[in-house]
């Protein structure tokens, strides 16, 4: 038994083919019998486009959801990550420095300002 041979469409063309079928008064079933393919196939397009896979529309309405972007993004979101652990570990660390018994309070502060001259 000979193997079917799939036909590949470009992306403009299943963009194309969605929208169409969404249109008020257009069943899928026409689309694809104008474009002479399933109604099936324009329903995996239509998934596939709601999913945003990787390989298949890639950007929608100016936003690029390419692996590339998404990479950048994956490390932002570690970095941010990182950054609020470490601002988290130096709050907790500087909790309460300097120690009470070293604070002055502002008469201790104007006395020692007084002594030395600078008042």
């Amino acid at each position: 038994m000979a193997r079917k041979k799939h036909q590949h469409y470009t992306e403009e063309f299943r963009k194309e083919a969605v929208k169409r079928s969404e249109k008020p008064g257009v069943t899928r079933a026409q689309v694809a019998k104008e474009l002479g393919i399933s109604a099936q196939q324009i329903s995996n397009w239509k998934r596939q486009f709601n999913r945003l896979s990787d390989k298949q529309f890639n950007a929608v309405d100016g936003v690029d959801y390419s692996k590339q972007e998404s990479e950048e993004l994956r490390k932002l979101k570690r970095e941010n990550k990182r950054l609020r652990e470490e601002m988290e570990f130096l709050k907790k660390v500087s909790d309460g420095w300097p120690p009470p018994s070293s604070r002055k309070t502002k008469s201790e502060v104007r006395a020692d300002r007084a002594a030395c001259g600078s008042i």
